[in-house]
């Protein structure tokens, strides 16, 4: 079967032009007449004309496979958790790491509480001006420094939690942290909303000893990958602040970049920890779909819904996800799964790795995007991994399935509020939400039936190979329409450009890592993307460790320097 998929070409939309097109779609009336055009072009209609046989796979719940011993694996991470990871140095500007925190603080060169008064420094700092980078919108301060206190006493005391203990750590504005109140980045949720408890990942990360320095903005309700937010403000890119920062995990990926901390959390339902990391030069995985307890995420998108550790360095992500992956027994889904484990994280040769490429997909980007991502994978092959042609078909079909399932799922999980009052939403989600009242039952249907497509096709892949490669974004970071603000814009050309790759992630669960491979003349980075077999996200850390020791890094133009 040829490749199928095409580049969207929808009218790019703001102002007035965005105001009369929302107003259309909320009236009755004139919604069918506009929706056409749009749905059709997305492809909706395509989807309704397959002819499908396989039962609708409602959950991308995957088999257990093959994983060391759980004592052999409990006991590989305690020794990563808390002595790390050998250092690599890597070429170019050394972004500094979970692991440079806990040396400093070991030897005396800083202390939490000195880096606790910074990071409230360079949060008001980052927040100031007129193009104010808005990652971090909501912090407090005697909370801040009450954690710093105690990671000091224990380091004093020769008895640190972890490796973490003391490093700044940002959180996703929909996972719950106390004393925060989750928004998912809107004016609906508010102090009705504080959290009684951490969710399960900010719990293990705050047992961890993690100084957690408050939430992340994000595109709202995770409905956009580019991270403008009419409430809280669009969240500018390190690299550029005249560029977005990717969503919707935006807050956490800016905040790493401008080196506000070293780690932070995004939730990924259509790449918003992948898109937001690629844009921003950093690193971040997506584990198996219930790889990671939800129990305390705000879920808009439940099965689409994976939390991920975005980071500096590779080695940052594996520490984050060795803290925050496992059991839970508050999240059923997460109950049945392999040990977790990082078993040949440290071997560099990759001679035993098989890469897959579907070429006509790989090559469906910008040329600099392509050319770099290419050039990585020259390195890869360097590195002694093959590479093989694999074939995916049906993109362009699970392409519409994820966007039925995603919107249908945001839409019913804001039902309420949105029927109450949908002004209080901004207009490019009120534009999405409109959208989705067109996705009917047997759409939803249809699109689970594609989702068993999908995974028989990934799976069928992963007989030949170990890594399916693809650039994680087709286009570089995007220009921020400085007109359409504070408002915002809807422009599902970009979304397009920059969901191409990620998605299929989302809709097997498969585990999918991103780390940036190279930069554009402007200094903006490109990333690659590696997706892999259910539960073997050891498989990608290690693959993405070695290539990375080849990649040179450029200093973002904002970055605060905490030690």
């Amino acid at each position: 079967m040829p490749y199928d998929l095409k580049s969207l070409k929808v009218p790019r939309l703001s102002g007035n032009s965005l105001r009369a097109t929302v107003n259309l779609l909320e009236n009755g009336y004139s919604r069918r007449l506009l929706e056409f055009p749009i749905i059709k072009e997305a492809g909706l209609d395509r989807l309704r004309k397959l002819t499908i046989q396989e039962a609708p796979c409602y959950v991308p719940k995957h088999p257990l496979g093959r994983a060391p011993a759980p004592d052999k694996a409990r006991a590989s991470l305690t020794s990563f958790q808390n002595e790390g990871f050998p250092e690599q140095v890597t070429p170019g500007f050394q972004f500094l790491s979970a692991q440079g925190f806990a040396r400093a603080y070991r030897s005396g060169e800083a202390s939490p509480t000195q880096v606790a008064e910074r990071v409230i420094d360079a949060i008001k700092a980052s927040n100031s001006g007129d193009q104010a980078l808005r990652a971090i919108i909501s912090w407090n301060e005697q909370d801040i420094r009450a954690q710093a206190r105690a990671s000091e006493e224990r380091i004093k005391a020769g008895k640190p939690l972890s490796l973490l203990d003391g490093v700044p750590v940002a959180i996703k504005d929909e996972l719950d942290q106390v004393p925060y109140a989750s928004t998912s980045g809107t004016r609906i949720y508010g102090s009705d909303h504080s959290a009684a408890h951490d969710a399960t990942v900010v719990a293990r990360l705050r047992a961890a000893g993690a100084l957690l320095i408050g939430k992340a903005n994000m595109h709202e309700i995770g409905f956009g990958v580019t991270g403008g937010n009419p409430h809280h403000g669009v969240c500018r890119n390190p690299y550029d602040t005249s560029r977005h920062s990717g969503g919707s995990s935006s807050g956490s990926a800016a905040a790493v970049a401008a080196g506000l901390c070293p780690i932070a959390l995004g939730v990924d339902g259509g790449g918003s920890v992948r898109v937001p990391a690629a844009l921003c030069g950093l690193v971040s995985l997506k584990p198996t779909w219930s790889r990671v307890s939800t129990y305390g995420d705000m879920l808009f998108y439940w099965s689409l819904a994976h939390i991920g550790p975005m980071g500096t360095t590779v080695d940052d992500v594996a520490l984050a996800y060795s803290l925050i992956a496992g059991p839970d027994p508050q999240d059923s889904w997460s109950l049945e799964q392999p040990p977790v484990h990082l078993d040949g994280y440290l071997d560099n040769q990759l001679k035993d790795i098989r890469l897959g490429v579907y070429t006509p997909w790989f090559n469906h980007g910008s040329r600099l995007v392509v050319q770099t991502c290419q050039l990585a994978l020259e390195t890869l092959k360097r590195l002694g991994a093959s590479v093989h042609e694999v074939a995916i078909e049906q993109l362009d079909a699970q392409r519409v399935a994820h966007a039925v399932l995603i919107a249908t799922e945001i839409l019913t999980a804001v039902d309420e509020e949105y029927r109450r009052d949908k002004s209080r939403f901004g207009l490019d989600t009120r534009l999405n939400l409109g959208l989705a009242q067109a996705f009917t039952g047997r759409d939803y249907v249809k699109a689970q039936q594609i989702r068993a497509l999908a995974i028989q096709q990934i799976n069928r892949a992963f007989e030949q190979v170990d890594v399916i490669v693809t650039p994680t974004t087709a286009i570089e970071a995007p220009e921020i329409n400085e007109k359409a603000l504070p408002a915002g814009e809807a422009n599902l050309n970009v979304l397009d450009e920059l969901m191409r790759y990620v998605t299929i992630g989302n809709l097997t669960g498969c585990p999918a890592l991103t780390l940036p491979v190279g930069y554009t003349p402007e200094g903006l980075p490109i990333g690659l993307q590696l997706i892999g077999r259910p539960w073997e996200e050891h498989v990608l850390l290690r693959v993405a460790r070695s290539l990375e020791a080849k990649i040179e890094r450029q200093k973002p133009r904002i970055y605060h320097a905490l030690l």
